[in-house]
């Protein structure tokens, strides 16, 4: 039935390593069903209604990306979104959190309605060869920056912004053998390297005070009442209102489009073109998500990078989604499990996987500049920026720009102008 379902004989893959591979995405991402609360909490909406939202949130939505799209991507909030929703719709704007649930939930109708449209098909088939190329390395980078800082290897500084860290702490050194132990196994084609590397290093932790070991097992979870279907809509025309709109709509967007690059080209769901396969059922999954997590309670859902790591541990269909979604919904029941897992382990991951996606830059034409640069700006915004979707906007920009600028006007597409139009429209009215 599973091999019917998700086609994994066509695809080439077991039931035994799809479930696999989820549960490694699972562990990846897993993060956000303690950050999301806090960092919401911030705007006054209850921490422990906020955890079970947040599970389910991303449950829905990454079974709906299996079950739909076949695709073996697990979705939950965005954490873009949730700290813009906190800090600047609600703290700087003024709407309170129910007003912005609002906002969400039209943003999740807009995405539906562009997906319907095939306005998101239309701008990943006019985004270059280079830049689909450029966005994923752009994007490697970017998650191996987040590894490093989760691992302790770089951390903030005020003369230079960043710098290294300890590189003699304990938890740091578990990240470096995590790291190194990942790589060797892959280079030995063992089946499940990172996993298998996420639980060593979790296991070393225990003595060494890295690994804090629960007082429990099990809990029930919180009631998702306080939140739940809690949208106010009766300043929806409020300028403030409307700008959240736009705004959560082009991050979303621009966010969705890089991730869901990044990873149906490691995963092989692209075409010769590098146009990814069932791309209108992936971007409907995303956009119903989006509109779903709005109604449980939490900011906008999106597909998450760090899918890779499934996808890097044979994951192919969608069964591996739909595994995320059924272990975030345990997760609601066995939290203080999910606890134990230190950011040590997790990292070493997150920059095994930026390395992989990094290595389609041998794909990008170095010959000529046209193509070179606005890659080049992808792969280097994307991290220094820290937003994918700064990432994708600045290198299309700069696509155009040079290729007008050099009279090359025949390989400029409407899409790419009427992008630029927007994104230069964007910058003026909003900053």
């Amino acid at each position: 039935m599973l091999n019917k379902l998700f086609k994994l004989s066509s695809s080439k893959t077991t039931v035994q390593r799809e479930i696999l591979a989820g549960l490694t995405t699972f562990m990846t991402m897993s993060y956000i069903i303690f950050v999301n609360p806090d960092i919401l909490s911030n705007t006054g909406m209850p921490k422990e209604a906020l955890i079970t939202a947040t599970c389910l949130a991303a449950a829905f939505a990454s079974i709906l990306m299996g079950l739909y799209a076949n695709y073996p991507i697990g979705l939950a909030s965005s954490m873009t979104a949730n700290s813009f929703f906190a800090f600047v719709i609600v703290k700087t704007m003024g709407l309170s959190w129910q007003e912005g649930l609002a906002a969400v939930f039209i943003v999740g109708i807009l995405f539906i309605i562009i997906t319907i449209g095939k306005i998101r098909e239309y701008i990943m088939d006019a985004i270059p060869m280079s830049l689909k190329m450029g966005i994923p390395a752009g994007i490697g980078i970017f998650l191996m920056f987040i590894g490093l800082q989760s691992a302790g290897i770089v951390v903030s500084s005020p003369n230079t912004i960043v710098t290294y860290g300890n590189l003699t702490s304990t938890t740091t050194l578990l990240s470096i053998l995590g790291l190194l132990l990942m790589i060797i196994l892959y280079i030995n084609k063992v089946t499940g390297a990172i996993l298998l590397s996420i639980a060593v290093v979790t296991i070393i932790g225990i003595p060494l005070g890295v690994t804090e070991l629960p007082s429990d097992i099990v809990s029930f979870p919180p009631s998702i009442a306080p939140v739940f279907f809690k949208m106010d809509f009766s300043n929806m025309f409020n300028a403030d209102f409307l700008m959240a709109v736009f705004t959560l709509l082009f991050m979303a967007v621009f966010d969705t489009i890089g991730t869901l690059m990044g990873v149906s080209q490691r995963a092989g769901l692209v075409d010769k073109d590098g146009n990814m396969v069932r791309a209108k059922k992936a971007f409907m999954a995303d956009a119903a998500g989006s509109t779903a997590g709005s109604i449980f309670g939490v900011t906008t859902v999106g597909a998450y990078i760090e899918s890779v790591t499934g996808v890097e541990s044979g994951g192919r269909t969608g069964l591996t989604a739909v595994t995320i979604g059924i272990l975030f919904l345990l997760a609601m029941f066995f939290a203080p499990i999910i606890l134990i897992v230190p950011s040590a382990a997790t990292a070493p991951a997150l920059i095994f996987v930026g390395i992989l996606m990094f290595s389609v830059v041998e794909k990008i034409s170095f010959k000529d500049w046209t193509e070179l640069t606005p890659a080049v700006i992808a792969i280097v915004l994307t991290p220094l920026t820290y937003n994918i979707a700064m990432g994708i906007e600045l290198s299309i920009l700069a696509y155009v720009i040079i290729k007008i600028g050099t009279g090359k006007f025949k390989d400029v597409s409407i899409t790419m102008l009427v992008l630029s139009v927007i994104f230069i429209l964007k910058e003026l009215f909003t900053n």
